[in-house]
């Protein structure tokens, strides 16, 4: 199969839905070749929020210390290649191809055929291992316990912030989702994790003592160094990056965290562009807990009340819990559907809106932007990285292709 046939090949598999276990995982790594070799180290990488930064300041830092990475991350924004790279360098088409090729004729074979989100991993991870990296990041897909990343064996845990996300899969309350996220424990390798409310806290401490896991909550943000992501937050999430790579033996000095967390790049993470003379800002706050930190973000960075809101969400998230945390945040809210098959109409949002809030609907971002552009800058865009994705391109250019993983 060419790139284009095999990327249409694989979005094909998303018919087989979302598969939580690891028996399947396994399997298909096995069969692919595709675990790791000996002496290679894996840090995973589980929680609500944060997930991507922090993997991105621990792959930009260990860079910045000579390390030969690997980076594996979902979803992508624009291009699919995006969710893994090596040394920040995304596969290439042929290469992807090439692996995706081999994948299918291995899933043919298999009696339960593998999910579009096992199959990235295995084609990942099979990469990595043939570019020989030093230091394996992995960024769990959905909570922890069962999602197909713990199938690879970590030699460091890491927990971001918890928060209600995925609430049909993986519990209704903060300790069910912070149990799940536990799941990636593993018995005397080392975790770490954000500081988090009581419930979630209490739990994972409850996991990690079954398991007999070291865990270490970081106790500060980090300090003393100028931060490329903006927002308080990313300070704690350096922290923890930090304390991840510690354990792992890598020997950082001041002028590699710095060079580090001075460069490194996580696009829809209040990431600001330019569109025609107007500034932009992308954040793919997808839940309440994301909607609160942006808030603050948002008002150190920009100011309460200013600018242009585009909101769209998709199915199963808390659209009424995040708009309540944005309230007020910007002068105006102008309504989109996100261009994905799970994207909400925006009749279904209008009935989210906090009492006393209106909106301004319209059928697409296009239309939304152009109104958004009549207004002048600033521009949130926000309430999906689906919507984040969508905006990338049409602003920056390339060819989005949402993926429902």
């Amino acid at each position: 199969m060419n790139y284009g046939e095999a990327i249409e090949w694989l979005f094909g598999t998303q018919q087989f839905g979302i598969k939580l276990g690891l028996e399947g995982p396994r399997r298909l790594l096995k069969e692919f070749l595709a675990f790791p070799t000996h002496g290679v180290k894996v840090a995973h990488v589980a929680g609500t929020n944060g997930k991507g930064s922090t993997c991105a300041m621990m792959d930009r830092v260990a860079r910045a210390c000579g390390r030969r990475t690997a980076l594996f991350t979902s979803p992508h924004l624009i291009d699919y290649r995006e969710r893994m790279r090596v040394c920040g360098e995304m596969i290439s088409e042929e290469r992807c191809a090439e692996l995706l090729t081999e994948a299918r004729a291995v899933c043919e074979k298999l009696e339960v055929h593998p999910t579009f989100f096992e199959i990235t991993l295995a084609v990942a991870m099979r990469w990595f291992r043939e570019r020989e990296c030093e230091l394996i990041i992995l960024e769990t897909g959905m909570g922890g316990r069962l999602d197909a990343t713990t199938a690879v064996p970590a030699d460091v845990c890491v927990i971001t912030p918890i928060g209600m996300d995925h609430t049909q899969w993986l519990g209704d309350t903060l300790g069910k989702i912070a149990a799940e996220k536990a799941g990636i424990f593993l018995e005397g390798v080392p975790a770490f994790s954000s500081p988090q409310e009581s419930e979630a806290r209490a739990m994972l401490e409850k996991e990690a003592n079954e398991r007999r896991t070291p865990l270490v909550f970081v106790e500060e943000p980090l300090g003393g160094y100028s931060m490329a992501l903006a927002g308080e937050h990313q300070k704690w999430n350096a922290a923890l990056a930090l304390a991840a790579l510690h354990s792992l033996g890598l020997r950082m000095s001041y002028e590699s965290v710095a060079e580090g967390l001075g460069k490194v790049s996580w696009p829809g993470r209040f990431e600001r562009i330019s569109s025609q003379g107007i500034k932009v800002i992308l954040d793919g706050a997808h839940n309440p807990h994301a909607g609160k930190v942006l808030r603050k973000t948002w008002i150190t960075e920009i100011g309460e009340g200013k600018g242009t809101l585009v909101f769209g969400a998709v199915e199963s998230k808390d659209v009424t819990g995040i708009l309540a945390e944005l309230r007020g945040l910007t002068e105006r809210m102008l309504f989109c559907k996100v261009g994905t098959l799970r994207g909400l109409p925006t009749e279904e949002l209008v009935k989210c809106l906090p009492e006393g809030e209106s909106a301004e609907c319209f059928v697409n971002f296009s239309e939304a932007m152009s109104a958004a552009r009549t207004f002048g800058g600033p521009v949130l865009i926000a309430g999906s990285l689906f919507l984040v994705g969508e905006a990338r391109a049409e602003l920056l250019g390339g060819d989005f292709l949402a993926s429902a993983q």
